[in-house]
């Protein structure tokens, strides 16, 4: 095996071995409480406002994709997507 083959290796174990990024996205609506399950580990949390945000753990940029691929096949309006970085300073904490 040669260097770059090891370190393309070690790089992508890296990336399995750490902790998903936290992330909020936050729709307009209220989505039916049904739809937590297709969401797997993500928390829907209907807003006074009358919006939803769902939170959780995204493993990766893909995982990412795939969530707002499902809020667009759902028609919804999507508001924002950010990482969320109070989880993620709390999870860097010894």
């Amino acid at each position: 095996m040669t260097r770059a083959g090891f370190a393309r290796i070690m790089g992508v174990m890296r990336q399995r071995m750490r902790k998903p990024d936290e992330y909020r996205i936050h729709i307009q609506g209220h989505l039916d409480p049904q739809w937590s399950d297709w969401f797997e580990s993500m928390t829907l949390t209907h807003n006074a406002d009358g919006t939803t945000t769902l939170t959780g753990p995204v493993v990766d940029q893909a995982a990412l994709y795939g969530l707002l691929d499902k809020l667009r096949d759902l028609g919804v309006q999507l508001i924002s997507v950010q990482p969320d970085e109070l989880s993620k300073d709390e999870r860097e904490r010894p």
